[in-house]
């Protein structure tokens, strides 16, 4: 994403997953890790948050390299503690195919992928998660009303992935909108997987 997205001008941060109470990820204002004579940057993922669909993990982690951009090239794109996201933040992340929706809490702060980045995603051939930390947490949408930097708002928009599964062998792809599509390996057409 650092090479689509940002023409590998980030710098590298520190990815860690761990709770991000009442958020999907943060990224830390301050170089907190030191790696060996640099200090760098944290860029978490909710450990909790990682069973969503993976367009919306992929969103949440560009979310907060957008964040990293903003501080590496001086644009002040939030304020309250960096709760609330202003409409710097908002250009920021949509000229990187994300979609920002306004809440009167946290500012341009909602996060859902656009069909460019859902096909990017497809592009990678990155594939669901399936995992998370079971952590007690109720999470609409990971707003950030304590303050934390995340992906924030109501709840997530439905995904506009398909998954087609082969019924035969298990082989499966993603598609953004409805395919006719077969296995070459069986034989068969590939059906439809409901959630």
């Amino acid at each position: 994403m650092n090479a689509h997205y940002f023409d590998n001008q980030l710098e590298e941060p520190i990815i860690t997953i761990q709770s991000t109470p009442r958020a999907y990820g943060h990224v830390t204002v301050g170089k907190t890790w030191i790696r060996g004579q640099e200090n760098r940057h944290e860029l978490n993922i909710g450990a909790g948050t990682l069973n969503r669909d993976i367009e919306n993990v992929v969103a949440t982690m560009l979310h907060e390299m957008v964040h990293l951009y903003n501080m590496a090239v001086g644009v002040q794109d939030t304020s309250r503690g960096g709760a609330y996201h202003n409409k710097r933040f908002k250009a920021a992340a949509e000229a990187r195919d994300l979609s920002i929706s306004y809440d009167t809490r946290i500012g341009w702060s909602i996060t859902e992928p656009t069909d460019k980045l859902l096909e990017f995603i497809l592009e990678q051939g990155w594939g669901e998660i399936m995992m998370n930390r079971a952590e007690g947490l109720s999470i609409r949408g990971g707003g950030t009303p304590a303050g934390g930097t995340g992906t924030a708002g109501t709840a997530p928009k439905p995904s506009n992935v398909r998954k087609y599964q082969c019924p035969c062998c298990g082989n499966s792809v993603r598609a953004t909108k409805a395919v006719n599509i077969g296995c070459l390996d069986c034989g068969v057409p590939m059906v439809l997987v409901t959630k």
